[in-house]
């Protein structure tokens, strides 16, 4: 099964301005990523610190022999030694502090952001993308800050005193072992985009079989009554070795890219060890002592160290760079339908008024009209075309037509989970995009053809839309859509566990929840899409008669498979393609003998013929 949009930058090069843009981020911690940095130079003091001292004792040994003075090395060595494990304590808590804080905030705003998108945000980017944005790509990011910010620090100022260090004992075997420098640069700039464009690839993949694991677990039971697991097992394989052969080819670039450095760096100090016991062995008096070779060596050995430290930290900034775009890509995202600057600018000025919303406009709703409205989910195929359409409050439109003629897409657009093309939805007069989102959904009641519980009791499910509504304000609601017995008869009765969504229920009861759910909040506009298509008729019969208590004086609209339940509604629209080509109450339309007519003696003669067999 294909992956839909998975990887918007698999191709760009390596980017300053991504990590210039990710920064904020990692400067909430500033004063921890200080106190990193003043560990990394504490560190590097005390790395250039012990080859000194060694060199030292061993000239002052090579000198007058074993001496007391060697006591006090002893205990310099032990003060040093003391200190060092000190201060890698002290950076190991600082990054854990840094690595889970970073992590926290980046899985926060990611949250948020989806909260915040539309949906049409959702129709085009896979569960596997979402998932991976707040999970591996966090990971990789929150742990790369701390030890990048304290190798970097470390590795910079351990090579400036080791620069110093062995200018100070002999410039021309520094300059020996710094000849390996130009060689060291050009081989990283080969490597970084090598494994910037595998860790992508990686990167990529690991969305995938994220994906693919959702999409398997989702529809686990599909695929057991189709008898699929070996054909999904060949597509997961699939991937999973896409994963492999990507993972494998960064692995060997890592593992090339790293030797090299250490064999340049061995080179230079080879070329070192050469030269200084060369100057040792035969000229003594013109050159350099036995101690300050051997410090000269420690240092040239310490030299490769954080060379090898920084070279890592850059691959890893390659890899995760990947990590970056996709989560600010995320962070950067703007959703579709928004507030206008106007809308925001009359919330922010709102002061408390009765009956006034918190945009400045009336609070309630009881004149919808469609103003020639036009829609399209893209600009290839047209669904509404100068649709026009006028309700009042206490008024419940059914809407009736085939798969894709736009009964869903109406509704959407009521709601604003999408925008118009053209035209206008009005509200008493006044555009939707000039009212508040947030007031308009909090006015809605949804409930879906695939009713969707969330893990949890059933008082907590029902009590989703609104946290402060009241024990008897939830059985109430169950009461009136005729719910509250078959709870009564549970075990724990509102306490039950429904169960990963709602698996423990049947698709009757976990409707009759949605329908509660969705009265709780008693929203002004009802909307029902195909909400009994899915239910048995017992079941049917209970949301018909609850529907009846439920939709009185409210705005509804109710699309329906069963066309037996919408026999009640003040006006029945047949859609086709967009289009209102019937509009009636039930007798009207069965009178005409039209579109409606034969959709429903037809739906009427299949249905007593289901019951009679």
């Amino acid at each position: 099964m294909s992956q839909p949009h998975l990887d918007e930058h698999a191709h760009s090069p390596f980017s300053l301005d991504v990590w210039k843009r990710m920064l904020p981020h990692a400067l909430v911690y500033r004063a921890h990523l200080i106190w990193m940095g003043v560990a990394g130079i504490f560190l590097a003091l005390l790395d250039t610190l012990f080859p000194w001292m060694t060199g030292k004792m061993i000239d002052e040994v090579t000198k007058v022999g074993l001496s007391q003075s060697l006591r006090q090395y002893g205990i310099g060595y032990a003060v040093m030694v003391v200190m060092f494990a000190l201060s890698v304590w002290f950076f190991i808590w600082l990054a854990g502090k840094i690595i889970t804080g970073i992590a926290f905030d980046l899985r926060d705003k990611g949250f948020r952001k989806y909260q915040e998108l539309s949906f049409s945000y959702y129709d085009k980017h896979s569960i596997g993308w979402l998932l991976s944005r707040l999970t591996s790509d966090c990971n990789k990011l929150s742990s790369l800050v701390p030890w990048l910010t304290l190798d970097v620090v470390w590795g910079t100022t351990l090579l400036t005193f080791l620069v110093i260090a062995m200018m100070a004992q002999s410039w021309q075997l520094a300059l020996v072992v710094l000849s390996i420098v130009p060689p060291l640069i050009l081989v990283s700039i080969y490597f970084q985009r090598k494994l910037l464009e595998s860790a992508r690839h990686v990167r990529k993949n690991n969305a995938k079989i994220i994906a693919s694991f959702n999409e398997s677990l989702m529809g686990i039971r599909t695929t057991k009554t189709l008898n699929r697991e070996s054909e999904n097992l060949k597509e997961f394989q699939g991937l999973s070795g896409e994963m492999y052969d990507h993972s494998t080819r960064n692995a060997l670039q890592n593992a090339v890219y790293l030797p090299i450095i250490t064999s340049l760096g061995s080179i230079g100090i080879g070329l070192a060890l050469w030269m200084g016991g060369y100057t040792v062995g035969l000229q003594k008096s013109a050159g350099i002592s036995l101690g300050t070779l051997i410090a000269f060596m420690q240092y040239a050995t310490l030299l490769y160290h954080p060379i090898e430290e920084i070279a890592r930290r850059f691959s890893d900034l390659q890899n995760a760079q990947a990590a970056a775009e996709r989560i600010q890509e995320l962070l950067d995202t703007e959703p579709a339908i928004q507030d206008s600057v106007l809308v925001r600018q009359a919330i922010a000025s709102y002061t408390p008024q009765k009956g006034i919303a918190h945009d400045g406009y009336p609070d309630k709703i009881r004149h919808i009209v469609f103003d020639h409205v036009d829609f399209s989910y893209n600009q290839k195929e047209t669904v509404l075309k100068d649709f026009q359409l006028e309700v009042h409050t206490g008024q419940t439109i059914a809407l009736v037509g085939s798969t894709g003629s736009g009964k869903s897409t109406i509704v959407n657009l009521v709601a604003r989970f999408y925008e118009v093309t053209q035209g206008a939805i009005l509200f008493d007069g006044i555009d939707i995009r000039e009212r508040s989102l947030h007031w308009l959904h909090s006015k809605l009641g949804v409930v879906l053809q695939s009713p969707h519980l969330f893990s949890g009791t059933i008082r907590e499910n029902i009590r989703y839309g609104r946290l402060d509504a009241t024990d008897e304000e939830i059985e109430q609601a169950a009461k009136m859509v005729n719910a509250h017995d078959f709870i009564s008869r549970l075990p724990k009765t509102y306490e039950t566990q429904v169960g990963e969504q709602g698996s423990q229920l049947s698709t009757g009861q976990k409707q009759l929840l949605s329908l509660a759910r969705a009265l709780l909040s008693d929203p002004e506009i009802f909307i029902m899409d195909e909400a009994t298509s899915s239910v048995d008729t017992e079941t049917e019969r209970l949301i018909q008669d609850g529907l009846e208590r439920v939709l009185s004086g409210r705005i509804a609209f109710v699309i329906a498979h069963r066309l037996s339940t919408i026999r009640s509604a003040d006006r029945i629209l047949v859609i086709d393609k967009g289009v209102i080509v019937e509009d009636g109450d039930h007798d009207t339309l069965i009178k005409k003998k039209g579109r409606y007519y034969d959709l429903y003696t037809k739906q009427f003669v299949q249905e007593q013929q289901s019951f009679m067999g």
